[in-house]
This record gives structure tokens, C-alpha cells and sequence, in this order.
């Protein structure tokens, strides 16, 4: 009997002219066993290459039972050779088998080191597969004349057809890679392991009785499986592995876009598009790929006719020639691309090289594929809701008021609570205020496979896996404004069985904690879901009473909880005070609504039995106006350290002033006394900056006020005024420029003291003209139009 036969078949990961090797190998030899780089767990699931709904780009995902978070990727598209030889494979009914290192090895835990740094005796440590120390096809093209590794790989193998004998190259890559190994290009010691693990695996395919044996792996591995050690010494080797976890293994789906990335065997491709096409196309492909560049380019309202594809051919050909390449590759492509279809365009030009040199494919996995329940129900809802998975950015926006939408809006909330961001929030396309629309942008990401396995702990269904995290989210939150945000996140994701544990969490948090920060902190994402969250038809009760006793805590806590601050802790607290204000404007304004928004009278109690009292909701307003004056008047008397900073006493003015609780008159006074000389320069500018953020159009409208802001900044000494410069420089810069450019005019027209005269000729107000346009203004604000008796006399 003849000893069994075996090809050793060395490719580069990802080459189409690696493919198209390997397909012409494969059909002139005829192997009866095919033998591939890759995780052994796989070759249960290896049968699923002949299902047509496994369509690459895919990817094998292994993962860690008990660690999900350990998972590794081994991607493949149409070009890739490994793929193109489990095709052949599985359509030749042929026994496939992956030889490489199983991956529960690569997840098993690093041994501890003593203080020396050495493995402890008996364990063994798995390198970090840093790869060979340099680069083979960089040395081979340094010795071939050529400085550009990829180029040159191009020339010699990617751009060339297989001739009559298809494993001519092979054997010629095989010796390039001997001379180079035995020169003393060294391997890592996972790389030995790796080989050793190979041979052992191809002397089970030949005790198996296979005579023709064909093994397609990387390229740098060929010349340790020509040469084959004793039994023995490759035991030894692996013997030193630690002990295998156990694994599950399917297909996923992956994209060209993450190919392009250094994932799987660290060697990224640069260009997945342009290979894809370079595999799938027969003859020349320059003509075709810029046939389709001229289209994109057309779609994106570029002028590019078919005289530009002929230029751009013939220009791409010459730049070819004069390089001496047999081929124009993808450097020549696009500087034609450039020079002739993009007119010299850099965006136009990142545009091709994004959409088609790059590109968007998404691949699919049949339901065959073994999942985890959680990733089963995902698909079920992705299908139910027509959702479908896709690579591209695309956005989408979401009618509450519709049952499919609002479906729609909590599977992409609860997505995110599990840590999936296949939907982030974006700004809506439609200019509406409306608390019934949402706007996100979908892109689903390979990577979300692993995150839906590390969530399957939580729960085997979408809704079940999100309550349950959200539960054990908040009972190991540590700040208060991180469970007021987990409020928010249930309620919009309708999560109505993770709220009552929520509450009681965020109930003893805001007990405990008396930091007035953090209150503040919390409360605006409560009344948000208190105010907003009436579409859904969500219970409000809880919600209201917490939301009411926070608020009333910062009435109380606020002026004492604003003393001694310093600047940085002063800025943080102004953007806390405005979100309060917004907030407690909110939660007064409607006792009703904010009781039971959208809600019956029966919902609106909460788990202790009572209502919210919408008299003492009513009151809070008044209460809060209170911790706004007595904040005003905390001036340090004695030192900085003994009153409210500057910036935070001139926005609570600012505050009671809009609100009409202070009128402007009392607003000039105590501007008056701010700028006075008795004041530091430096607290008097940060009460400026915190009384005119937000606009500063009052000061147009009162020009007491800016003379008074303009003799105080006139009078300021040379060296305070160096002081307060970038305070100053900052408040007018948030400004509009409108107003700005106004204010500039006044202070060169002056004097400031007096209002802005009133041209004469504009004449008094014409009643008439002004009473035939109530009816449409009436019309517009939706209220009923009150006519003066002596308009409608005359009208009669």
C-alpha cells in the first residue's frame, strides 16, 4: 500500500488570489480529506457551509460556558481560501476537518507568577501570539527589489489566474518560506504549539485511511509540517497546555467593514471590497469596479459619464505600465479614480474608497446555527418588528402613538440596558418637539454576538434578560443618579417589573444620601420620565412621591450645599441648578400631570397606598423661588469661604428674574451692589457670567443694566481687570451675535443711561390694522378671539 499523500496548501488569510489557488489545487488534485486552519470545536458545525442562507462575510464565534466575555473570532469571506476549501468540501461530500489549536486552551486562565516572574512548576503559561519577529512577505519583497510588501504580493499572486499545474505555486510559496525559517526567522512559542498540534492532527487524518490529504494554512506554518518530528517530541509540547474550558462555537454573521480591521488572525484587510470583487469577477475587473464607481458617484449627484470610465481605464492601464505591474491594482485604480471620475476630489475620492474599496456586506447565518435562547429571541423580534440587521448606518424615526414603533422603541432600550448599542439616540430629521417621536441610528456590529452571550445570563428572552439586569444593575449602583437614570431607562424600555425593586433601591439610596449634588444630580432624569412618559401608559405614582421628596430636599439642602464652593465645583453646580429649575418648573406646572400623566386616577397611587398631594406639588415652586432668594443673598461677608460663589448668586437671580419672581428693577439693585467697589473684581465677574448665561438679550431691553455693567467695567483697575478678562471674554462669547453686535453698537453710540429714542414718524399704534389680525392670530395659538365692541361695530 502507498504512503497516504498530502498537499500542504500555504495561503495568506483573506487573499482572493489565494482563493482562486486553492479552488484550482482542490479540483486538480482531488483530495478525499481536507484538513483547515481553524478550531477544532467547529467541525460539528462545519455541515452549515452548504445551507444557502450561510452567507459570508461570517464568522466562527467561540466563547467561554462559564465566561462568555472569553470569545475569539475566526472570520472568513467569499475570498477567503479557508472558505473556498470548506465550499469544496461540503459540496464534494469530502470528510472536513480544522487542525489548529483548539480555542478552549486560549481561554483557559494565565497561571500566577511568583515574585520572580516564572510559571509555577507544573502549570504551563500560553504566549501572547505576537507572530513570527518580522515580517516574511516584507523580507521576500525586500529581496525581490521591491520596497512595498502588499504591492508586490499583488503582483506575484493576488492579480495572477492559476496556470496548468495549480500547485506549482504552492510549492514555490513553500520553499520562499523554508529559506526564510531556516535563515533564522523565528516563530513565537504558541506558533510551536500551533504546528505541533497540526502535524498530530494530519497523522490522525492518515491513520484514519485517508490517502490524499489536502491542508490549506497559513502560509508560514508549511515548512514545519513538511518536516515531521517523532511523535513524541510533539507530545512533549503539548503537554505543556493548560487545561481546555469549555467552549460552544457557531457562525455569526460579520461584515467587510470589520475585516478591514486587524481582528481574527491580526493580519486586517485593508481592502474587502476590492478583493471581493477581484474573486468574484472574471477577466478584467478594472473596467467593471469603475463602472460601479462611476454609479456611486452618479447616485451622489456627481457629473460622471461613461467618457470619464473610458479615461479612467486607459489612465489606470498607463499608470500600470509605467509602474511595470502586469496588472493595474487598486493603487493605480484610485488615482484614476481621483484624477478623472472624482475631478482631484479628496470626498469624493473617500467616498469610493468607504463605500467600495472598503464596503458594507453584511453576512447571514441560517437558523440552523446553534444559538443561545437570548440571540433566538432577538431574531424573533428582529423578523416580528422588521427590523432587519444591517452594516450601514441607517436612521430611523418612531411614532410612539403607533403599536409596531413603540414595540420597536423598548427592544432597542432594553438592547442597550443589556449593553447591545445596535440603536443609539440621534437628533430627529423631523423638527418636532413632540414626546411621542424618537429618532435613532441603527448599526449592527459583530461584536454584539458576544455581548447577547454574556447577557443570556440574565435571562433566555429580551425582556426577561433586560429586567433582570436592570434589577441587579441598581442594587450595585453606588450614586444616586445613576438609579434615577435606571428609572428612566425601565420606563422607556417598559421594564414595569424591574421598577418596583428600582424604586425601593433608589427609595434607601436617596434616604442615605445627603449631598445636595447628587440630588440635584438625580432629580431631572425622575421628573423626565415623571413628565414624558405619559405615551407609553406607564404607572407614575412611585415615581411622583420619590421625585416630590428629592425636590423637596434641594429646596432645603441647596443654599447651605452651595457655600465654599470653588470654581471648578461652582461651574459643575450651575449646570446642576439650571437642570433642577427646568425640572421643578416641570413637576409644579401640572399637579395632574405630574401625578398620573396620561394615566387614571387609580394608577396615580403608590406602593404605599397614597397619592402625591398636588396642593403641596403646586407649592413646590413657591419653595424652590424661596432657595433661590436665600441663595442670592449668601454674599461672603467674611472671605470666599463663607458665602455662595458669584456665579451661582447671579444665576439665581437670573432664574427668579425669567420667572418673573423678581422684577427688574430689584435685578438692577442688586447688580448695582454686586459691581460695587466693596465687591471683589473676580466674584463680581462670575456673577455677571452666571446672570447673563442663557442670552443676554435683557440687556437690550434694559439699558439700566448695561450702563451700570459698562461703569463698572470702566472703573476696574488695570491689574483686576487682567484678572477678570477671560471670565468677561467667556460670558459675552455665549452670547448670541446678534445680541453682541448690538450691545457693541450701544456702548459706541452711549451715554447707556437712557433708553434708545423712538423715531417720531413711526406714529401711534393702528387699532384698526391691529384688530383684523387677531382672528389668525387667535386662529394660530388655538384660543378664541376677543373683538373689541367698537371693531365690530364698525364691521356691522
Amino acid at each position: 500500500m502507498t504512503a497516504p499523500e498530502v498537499a500542504l496548501l500555504g495561503i495568506r488569510h483573506h487573499g482572493p488570489g489565494s482563493a482562486r489557488a486553492v479552488a484550482a489545487a482542490l479540483a486538480q488534485w482531488r483530495p478525499d480529506a481536507v484538513l483547515i486552519e481553524g478550531p477544532p470545536e467547529a467541525d460539528g458545525i462545519v455541515h452549515l457551509a452548504a445551507e444557502k442562507d450561510l452567507v459570508p462575510p461570517v464568522a466562527l464565534l467561540a466563547h467561554a460556558v462559564d465566561d462568555p466575555a472569553k470569545a475569539a473570532f475566526w472570520p472568513y469571506a467569499e475570498f477567503s481560501p479557508e472558505w473556498v476549501a470548506i465550499r469544496h468540501a461540503v459540496e464534494h461530500d469530502l470528510p472536513v476537518r480544522f487542525i489548529d489549536l483548539p480555542a478552549g486552551h486560549g481561554f483557559a486562565p494565565a497561571p500566577e507568577e511568583d515574585a520572580e516572574g516564572t510559571a509555577e512548576e507544573g502549570t504551563a503559561v500560553e504566549e501572547e501570539d505576537t507572530g513570527p519577529v518580522a515580517d516574511p512577505l516584507a523580507l521576500l519583497a525586500e529581496a525581490a527589489g521591491h520596497d512595498d510588501a502588499e504591492r508586490w504580493w499583488e503582483d506575484v499572486v493576488e492579480h495572477r489566474a492559476p496556470g496548468d499545474d495549480a500547485l506549482a505555486p504552492f510549492a514555490a510559496v513553500a520553499e520562499a518560506m523554508g529559506a526564510l525559517r531556516a535563515e533564522g526567522l523565528g516563530e513565537s512559542r504558541r506558533d510551536q504549539l500551533r504546528e505541533a498540534y497540526m502535524r498530530q492532527q494530519i497523522r490522525a487524518a492518515r491513520r484514519a485511511g485517508h490517502r490524499r490529504i489536502a491542508v490549506v494554512c497559513g502560509a508560514f506554518h508549511v515548512p514545519a509540517l513538511e518536516r515531521m518530528p517523532t511523535v513524541a517530541h510533539d507530545r512533549a509540547l503539548l503537554a505543556a497546555l493548560p487545561k481546555k474550558v469549555r467552549t460552544d462555537i457557531t457562525w455569526v454573521p460579520w461584515t467587510h467593514r470589520r475585516l478591514s480591521q486587524a481582528t481574527g488572525y491580526g493580519a486586517g484587510v485593508q481592502s474587502p471590497g476590492w478583493y471581493h470583487h477581484l474573486f468574484t469577477t472574471d477577466g478584467d475587473p478594472v473596467p467593471r469596479w469603475l463602472t460601479r464607481a462611476a454609479d456611486l458617484l452618479r447616485a451622489e449627484d456627481h457629473p460622471v459619464s461613461s467618457a470619464h470610465v473610458i479615461e479612467a481605464v486607459r489612465l489606470a492601464e498607463t499608470l500600470a505600465v509605467l509602474r511595470g505591474r502586469p496588472l493595474a491594482g487598486l493603487t493605480e485604480t484610485l488615482d484614476a479614480v481621483r484624477a478623472v471620475l472624482c475631478e482631484g476630489s479628496d470626498v469624493a475620492l473617500e467616498l469610493v474608497r468607504d463605500r467600495l474599496v472598503v464596503g458594507d456586506a453584511l453576512g447571514e447565518v441560517p437558523d440552523a446555527a446553534p444559538a443561545v435562547p437570548l440571540q433566538r429571541d432577538l431574531t424573533r423580534l428582529q423578523r416580528s418588528l422588521r427590523l432587519k440587521p444591517e452594516a450601514a448606518p441607517k436612521d430611523v424615526d418612531l411614532d410612539l402613538r403607533k403599536d409596531t414603533d413603540a414595540a420597536r422603541s423598548r427592544l432597542l432600550h432594553r438592547l442597550r440596558l443589556l449593553g447591545v448599542d445596535w440603536g443609539v439616540p440621534a437628533r430627529s430629521s423631523v423638527n418636532s418637539t413632540g414626546t411621542f417621536r424618537e429618532s435613532w441610528r441603527l448599526c449592527w456590529q459583530p461584536e454584539f454576538a458576544v455581548r447577547i452571550a454574556e447577557a443570556a445570563q440574565w435571562g433566555t428572552t429580551v425582556e426577561e434578560a433586560a429586567a433582570n439586569k436592570a434589577v441587579g444593575t441598581a442594587r450595585a449602583a453606588g450614586e444616586l443618579a445613576e438609579l434615577t437614570g435606571l428609572v428612566e431607562t425601565c420606563l422607556l424600555a417598559g421594564l414595569s417589573g424591574a421598577l418596583p425593586a428600582v424604586m425601593r433601591v433608589l427609595a434607601d439610596c436617596a434616604a442615605l444620601d445627603t449631598d445636595v449634588a447628587h440630588l440635584a444630580g438625580a432629580l431631572p432624569a425622575l421628573v423626565r420620565a415623571l413628565r414624558y412618559g405619559d405615551v407609553r401608559g406607564t404607572d407614575h405614582g412611585a415615581l411622583a412621591e420619590a421625585a416630590a421628596g428629592l425636590a423637596e430636599r434641594i429646596c432645603v439642602g441647596l443654599p447651605p450645599g452651595c457655600v465654599g464652593l470653588d470654581a471648578r465645583g461652582a461651574e459643575a453646580m450651575r449646570g446642576r441648578l439650571d437642570e433642577v429649575h427646568g425640572a421643578i418648573g416641570l413637576l409644579a406646572a401640572d399637579p395632574g400631570d405630574a401625578t398620573a400623566a396620561g394615566t387614571t386616577t387609580a394608577d396615580t397611587t403608590t406602593a404605599a397606598g397614597t397619592a402625591p398631594d398636588p396642593d403641596g406639588l403646586a407649592g413646590l415652586a413657591d419653595r424652590w423661588a424661596a432657595a433661590l432668594r436665600s441663595l442670592a443673598r449668601r454674599e461672603p461677608a467674611g472671605g470666599p469661604a463663607t458665602g455662595a460663589p458669584g456665579l451661582l448668586r447671579g444665576r439665581a437671580v437670573r432664574l427668579l428674574l425669567d420667572d418673573g419672581r423678581l422684577d427688574s428693577a430689584e435685578a438692577g439693585r442688586r447688580l448695582r451692589l454686586v459691581l460695587s467697589a466693596a465687591n471683589a473684581p473676580a466674584d463680581a465677574a462670575g456673577w455677571v457670567e452666571g446672570f447673563l448665561t442663557g442670552g443676554g438679550a435683557l440687556l437690550l431691553h434694559d439699558p439700566r443694566l448695561l450702563a451700570l455693567l459698562d461703569e463698572w467695567l470702566t472703573g476696574v483697575s488695570g491689574e483686576a481687570f487682567t484678572d477678570v478678562l477671560p471670565l468677561l471674554r467667556r460670558t459675552f462669547a455665549g452670547l448670541e451675535a446678534g445680541v453682541r453686535t448690538t450691545i457693541g453698537g450701544r456702548v459706541a453710540a452711549g451715554p447707556l443711561g437712557e433708553p434708545p429714542a423712538v423715531d417720531a414718524a413711526a406714529g401711534e399704534l393702528d387699532r384698526a390694522r391691529a384688530d383684523a389680525a387677531v382672528p389668525v392670530v387667535a386662529l394660530l395659538l388655538g384660543i378664541r378671539p376677543r373683538i373689541p365692541r367698537q371693531a365690530a361695530g364698525r364691521d356691522t
